[in-house]
């Protein structure tokens, strides 16, 4: 018989507050357009993307997130010092330790919450929604600030034309806390890493350093290029649009609810077309509003849905108490799915 004393939290958790923070400058086509061969017309029919947002130098990964959460914590109604947890999903934070979530839980004024990051690529805010979730149920804490967030304009190589328009900046926060009724559904999610050369880093770190010219990528100028972000386009867009809308289904199902039950759509916002696309498969109804976030902030990956959700809410294209499905995929191939009630 175990002697280990089991610690019970909330009944139930739900998301309680939301913050997102998009950078000052707006980048839109025409700037992407002076490095590669290509148009505004085709980068909108191909992504929906007009503008994305590109951080400065003052807005790290850190100040971004610290501006978002701050948001988050006050729409939540509570204080900084109630958040026992802080969990960050990004791919864009460059020092391999400590991470950055330590300095933004201490910047926030927490009390000693635990900290950490994770690397779940688009689909991070989701990994860390239900690691939230746990943690709140479990009792390990309270309250727990998931962020997502991204840099991505540091990974982005201008003068490859396949990838060079579609990844902007921002961070997106959620506070997730007690309930007495489910409000955060089944978590759907998985990997397929038979498939993680779709979207990988073109260089790793250890050969960057070696500086091995025969083995680096150059610029235009016969300058060895930072490692950046690539993908092959094709078969990551049939992937999204086949496999995406069969785990997005499979998350209503697991929610006990139908499309018809649905108010929102907040999926991972990388491209208009497959969007479109996942609404269509899915048979959504006319009345579910879908966030279409990509025109004007690019894909900015673990912070995309963040994001997203606190547009809709902002302008009243949703509302407190809907119910949204939310689905993040991306680099790994990695994917989560969730139905949630809009805080």
């Amino acid at each position: 018989m175990s002697k280990i004393k089991a610690r019970k939290g909330a009944p139930y958790a739900r998301i309680l507050g939301v913050g997102g923070y998009r950078p000052v400058r707006v980048v839109p086509n025409d700037v992407i357009l002076e490095k590669i061969d290509s148009s505004d017309e085709w980068i909108r029919s191909r992504s929906g993307i007009e503008t994305r947002h590109w951080a400065n130098d003052e807005e790290t990964v850190a100040a971004m997130s610290i501006e978002a959460s701050g948001k988050a914590i006050a729409d939540a109604g509570i204080t900084a010092e109630q958040i026992g947890a802080v969990v960050v999903s990004t791919v864009s934070h460059f020092s391999q330790t400590p991470a950055i979530a330590t300095e933004i839980a201490d910047k926030l004024g927490t009390n000693k919450a635990a900290a950490f990051d994770i690397s779940a690529g688009c689909a991070g805010f989701g990994y860390g929604l239900t690691l939230a979730k746990g943690m709140v149920v479990e009792g390990s804490a309270e309250y727990v600030l998931v962020i997502g967030v991204e840099r991505l304009s540091d990974l982005t190589d201008l003068e490859d034309r396949a990838t060079a328009f579609l990844f902007g900046d921002g961070a997106g926060a959620v506070v997730v806390g007690p309930s007495e009724e489910p409000h955060i559904g089944p978590t759907v999610w998985g990997s397929e890493g038979d498939k993680s050369e779709t979207i990988k880093q073109t260089v790793p770190w250890n050969e960057f350093r070696l500086g091995d010219v025969s083995k680096l990528p150059l610029d235009s100028e016969g300058n060895v290029k930072f490692p950046a972000i690539t993908q092959e386009g094709q078969a990551v867009f049939r992937w999204a649009v086949f496999e995406m809308a069969k785990v997005a289904q499979q998350a209503l199902d697991a929610a006990g609810i139908t499309a018809n039950d649905l108010d929102v759509f907040i999926p991972h916002q990388a491209n208009v077309r497959i969007i479109d696309s996942m609404v269509k498969t899915l048979k959504l109804p006319e009345h579910v509003t879908v966030a279409r976030d990509v025109r004007t902030t690019g894909n900015t990956s673990a912070a995309s849905i963040p994001l997203a959700m606190e547009r809709l809410l902002a302008t009243g294209e949703a509302k407190s108490g809907d119910t949204a499905l939310v689905i993040g995929f991306g680099a790994g191939l990695v994917f989560a799915a969730t139905v949630v009630t809009l805080p």
